[in-house]
């Protein structure tokens, strides 16, 4: 290395600047002696310890997120089977009626009261259910099965859903099936 100048620290002592040029021109530091070099090892070496600190504290923060983040996971789920397991319960319930003393409307009934009950636990955890009867043909919610001439309805109307689509939070979980109208 090469001593390019000389400047002057903040206490007025001289020092020495030396080049610390590569091959390419880059990279020039400054040397300091005595007791200011001692002072600047100090600093590196609190800087180097602080920049650990910082680097255990990232990490640590990463995984008590992903932890976090799991747990939360794990507890909506929960909600979500608890309320099924209602669903489920009622199910088996119905299944256990003597077959000989239900009638066929006491059945139907009880199906229809369980339906009514899952239906119910979906709108709870926000799933909406898309049934697009009569509606105007959406390619970003609906899944044209089939196109029909119709005279009776606008072309790219919903003709008949052959299962219905959901949605959960704004994010499409199933497209609609649907039959779409066109021109005859």
């Amino acid at each position: 290395m090469n001593v390019i100048g000389k400047k002057k620290d903040a206490t007025d002592k001289e020092v020495d600047i030396e080049d610390a040029s590569t091959e390419d021109g880059h990279g020039d530091s400054v040397t300091v002696e005595g007791e200011d070099a001692l002072e600047a090892q100090e600093e590196i070496g609190r800087l180097r310890e602080a920049m650990l600190r910082m680097q255990a504290e990232t990490e640590n923060t990463r995984k008590r997120l992903t932890r976090e983040l799991e747990r939360s996971r794990k507890l909506a789920l929960e909600r979500i089977m608890k309320d099924l397991i209602q669903v489920r319960d009622t199910l088996e319930r119905g299944l256990e009626v003597d077959p000989e003393s239900a009638s066929v409307q006491s059945l139907l009934e009880g199906q229809q009261l369980t339906l009514k009950m899952f239906n119910k636990v979906l709108e709870d955890h926000d799933l909406e259910v898309i049934d697009p009867l009569g509606e105007a043909f959406d390619p970003e919610l609906h899944e044209a099965m089939t196109v029909l001439p119709s005279a009776d309805q606008d072309e790219n109307t919903v003709l008949e859903v052959l299962q219905k689509g959901y949605r959960l939070h704004d994010r499409l979980v199933r497209p609609a099936m649907v039959v779409v109208s066109r021109k005859p």
